[in-house]
């Protein structure tokens, strides 16, 4: 009985396709979907490090020199 919901997340992955590849005429709506998540992905990670970089810069430059 363990192995039971395992077995329901593989079997979408059983049925994804029927094993005759097609032409490939265009990108598929997947592999345009995955782009846009890499990109959103890199953009935010990007913002977040500029944010945390422009904080320490900005608390440095507040510091009271001895």
């Amino acid at each position: 009985m363990r192995f039971l919901p395992a077995l329901f997340l593989a079997a979408p992955a059983w049925a994804a396709h029927s094993g005759v590849a097609k032409a490939r005429t265009s990108p598929e709506l997947s592999d345009i979907a995955l782009f846009v998540m890499a990109a959103l992905g890199v953009w935010f990670v990007r913002r977040a490090m500029r944010a945390r970089f422009a904080k320490r810069a900005k608390a440095e430059t507040q510091r009271p020199k001895p």
